[in-house]
């Protein structure tokens, strides 16, 4: 029995079990009420659900507000999602009254404005653009805040991350092409070479899923590439998941300098399970890389492992430092924006089902560890430690909070 099972015991026969707030349940049917609204910045592409999943959600007597072209950049009509079940509305303040707000992009100060109290709130956090006001709003509210970023699922793993790593992997190399070649301003090489001139050189930051397929994608289109990482199982992982050796290293500043002099592009792709990345590259080694050469940083939704990294758009991807172009968009997966969004979907879907069966959200966290894990706001309390040491601000244990039945 794992300790918070015992703890759930020992508060049960005490008289200290929470009970579930009623506003969880939001319809007659015994269903969640959940609102999906039109995402506006980050030019974000992505939906949280797709219509095949309103629909089970719907028939399984939940009740779904949409906004009005709220899939259309993922090429889900409103038809698509009423004949689902859902409501489409014109009024944002409408889908913001729902118990349970889906987001795909985090929620500006205007949307937290619209936020109703006690409401629960999922969505991705955005680590650099993350600030003190939001949380300290989303607190005043008594908001519950989940983080896609932090959810794991029963094997310990990040099942947002992964997918959203494992279509950021394949994308990053596709990106690297692109900004190699001469209709982006690049050197006009071809990223993986031909017969007789040699295949330009790829740098992995990191092991993990989107290092895994970066290195697959690349590998594929013909490049040398390198990958860095001090965890030797990843490594090793990489090695067997690729079918062949890549040279790998650990995370050696002298040897990560030698190998960055000689690359035409470099990803980062460190993740970090709690909030912050750490800086792997310095600004001098930045510096050292061949002019026109390509860093993606795709760690930058967690602040970025290179120390000239900074957030951009995708209006505005990349900027130049040191001669060395930066690709720093946050959501890369927007991309592909209908391929992201079923694979959030198949996360999410599965979710809320289980949040109806367990009574509620309180519950549902109460229940699940791995979805706790996601949890950095539980009605206005602070309950991440990382962002309580980032912002300053206290932080509460959770399952103290549940032991005092809040």
């Amino acid at each position: 029995m794992s300790d918070s099972s015992k703890y759930a015991g020992i508060t049960t026969k005490l008289g200290l079990a929470p009970m579930e707030a009623t506003q969880m349940v939001g319809n007659k049917r015994g269903g969640l009420f959940i609102g999906m609204p039109k995402e506006k910045t980050f030019q974000e592409h992505r939906v949280s659900l797709t219509p095949y999943d309103v629909k089970i959600l719907c028939d399984n007597g939940h009740r779904v507000i949409i906004e009005k072209g709220a899939g259309k950049e993922s090429y889900y009509k409103d038809h698509d999602y009423s004949e689902a079940g859902a409501e489409i509305t014109e009024n944002v303040k409408e889908v913001f009254q729902a118990d349970i707000l889906l987001k795909v992009a985090p929620p500006t100060l205007d949307e937290i404005d619209l936020l109703k109290h006690d409401q629960t709130l999922f969505s991705p956090i955005h680590l650099p653009t993350l600030n003190k006001e939001n949380i300290i709003k989303l607190m005043n509210k008594k908001i519950t805040a989940i983080a896609y970023e932090y959810l794991k699922d029963i094997a310990g793993s990040y099942p947002f991350v992964r997918s959203m790593s494992e279509i950021a992997g394949s994308s990053v190399v596709l990106i690297a092409a692109e900004y190699l070649s001469n209709s982006k301003q690049g050197k006009g090489l071809l990223l993986g070479g031909i017969a007789g001139v040699p295949p330009s050189k790829v740098v992995i930051l990191g092991a993990g899923v989107v290092g895994m397929y970066a290195a697959q994608a690349a590998i594929g289109l013909g490049a040398s590439v390198t990958v860095f990482d001090n965890n030797i199982y990843k490594l090793m992982r990489l090695q067997s998941h690729l079918g062949f050796r890549v040279f790998t290293s650990v995370i050696s500043p002298a040897i990560l300098d030698k190998e960055m002099k000689n690359a035409d592009v470099v990803i980062g792709a460190i993740h970090s399970g709690w909030g912050q990345t750490p800086l792997i590259v310095s600004e001098e080694m930045v510096s050292h890389m061949k002019p026109g050469s390509i860093i993606i940083d795709v760690s930058i939704d967690q602040g970025g492992c290179f120390e000239t990294s900074e957030i951009t758009t995708h209006d505005k991807p990349v900027f130049v430092k040191h001669d060395v172009i930066h690709y720093c968009v946050p959501n890369i997966a927007s991309r592909v924006s209908r391929t992201a969004s079923q694979a959030i979907s198949n996360i999410l879907s599965p979710l809320l089902l289980r949040t109806q069966e367990l009574g509620g959200i309180k519950n549902l966290l109460h229940e699940d560890v791995g979805f706790r894990h996601g949890a950095y706001i539980y009605r206005g309390n602070l309950v991440n430690s990382h962002l309580s040491e980032k912002f300053k601000i206290k932080m509460t244990n959770l399952e103290l909070l549940f032991a005092s039945n809040l």
